[in-house]
């Protein structure tokens, strides 16, 4: 081998938010109301199973035809407890992968939390913890919402911290919710400094359902007081996104991280791609809905799709002598 040629080892870091996975069973703690077999969704034991095995044919193949293999984290949003985690990963399309997750129950007034999965093999978790965002009603009562979960670890031999959110929804409309999502950015921001404060040039990856665009004032700020670089600003246009809204594309879903992962030491993780996997399966074949999100619910119509949202991935390349 030549002195200066290098050789790489890819890995996936992928966001997917999965549509309200709920397991069947009434949980008084829960806003489940609509998940259950007696709803009006009919959510049964057989509808909950197949989403289970489509979106576990999803997440096996995001970022497969780049690395020939899973993703080693995906970040996760939209599930209901640690039950659904574990039937997703029992489940057919990956129970050959020797993946574990961590998840944190929240007080979300929806009944639904942020999580994350990972490759045992490759990647080893040291620490993880929540940040609630304290946010107010009307009322002025307190407004529950997802709280961040932070998962410190190693991929290989190199320390990662990655933050999994789901920001505030724009449910009461876009003006009148933003200043939610506004304070979930400061908190974002708020846990960054304090992990600049413990670890020397920590590499940092910031994912999940923002309910923004990169465009957006609190991605904008996000972006700028975390110095972060956001590779899916380039990603959304008419035509392509991760989330349609009204027959518009959005890229609420992104992952932003540290520009620390340009430097090209070798043994270190290198930034190489963006991208949003949005296959052709995973798209509605025929209506005027057609190239959309196929998704499970459209209000409380079962479609027996996938989620109404595409993941969105990045490559990183260990760069090794």
């Amino acid at each position: 081998m030549k002195p200066k040629e290098l050789k790489t080892s890819a890995h996936i870091i992928a966001f997917y938010n999965l549509e309200n996975l709920f397991d069947i069973h009434n949980d008084a703690t829960k806003h489940d109301g609509d998940f259950l077999p007696g709803s009006e969704k009919r959510w049964t034991k057989k509808r909950y199973e197949e989403k289970l095995y489509k979106l576990g044919q999803v997440i096996s193949k995001i970022g497969f035809d780049d690395t020939q293999k899973p993703p080693a984290i995906i970040g996760l949003a939209e599930i209901e407890n640690k039950r659904v985690i574990q039937d997703l990963l029992q489940g057919k399309e990956l129970e050959l992968y020797d993946y574990g997750f961590v998840h944190y129950d929240s007080k979300d007034e929806r009944g639904i939390d942020v999580a994350l999965i990972y490759d045992k093999t490759v990647f080893t978790v040291e620490d993880s913890k929540t940040f609630s965002v304290y946010l107010e009603d009307h009322k002025g009562e307190q407004d529950y919402t997802r709280d961040i979960l932070l998962v410190s670890g190693r991929l290989y031999s190199e320390k990662l911290h990655l933050l999994i959110n789901h920001w505030p929804s724009r449910r009461e409309g876009e003006l009148e919710s933003k200043p939610k999502r506004v304070k979930a950015a400061l908190k974002v921001v708020e846990i960054i400094n304090s992990l600049k404060k413990a670890h020397s040039n920590p590499k940092i990856l910031v994912m999940g359902d923002f309910n923004d665009n990169p465009s957006n004032e609190s991605l904008k700020f996000l972006s700028k007081e975390g110095e972060l670089y956001n590779p899916m600003d380039t990603l959304l246009s008419y035509s392509r996104g991760s989330v349609n809204h009204n027959f518009k594309w959005n890229i609420f879903d992104q992952i932003l991280f540290s520009t620390n992962f340009f430097e090209t030491e070798r043994n270190t993780l290198k930034f190489e791609e963006a991208n949003i996997f949005d296959e052709a399966f995973l798209k509605q074949n025929k209506g005027k809905f057609k190239g959309q999100p196929f998704r499970t619910y459209a209000g409380k119509k079962y479609k027996g799709g996938y989620s109404d949202h595409f993941p969105v991935y990045i490559q990183l390349n260990m760069t090794k002598p």
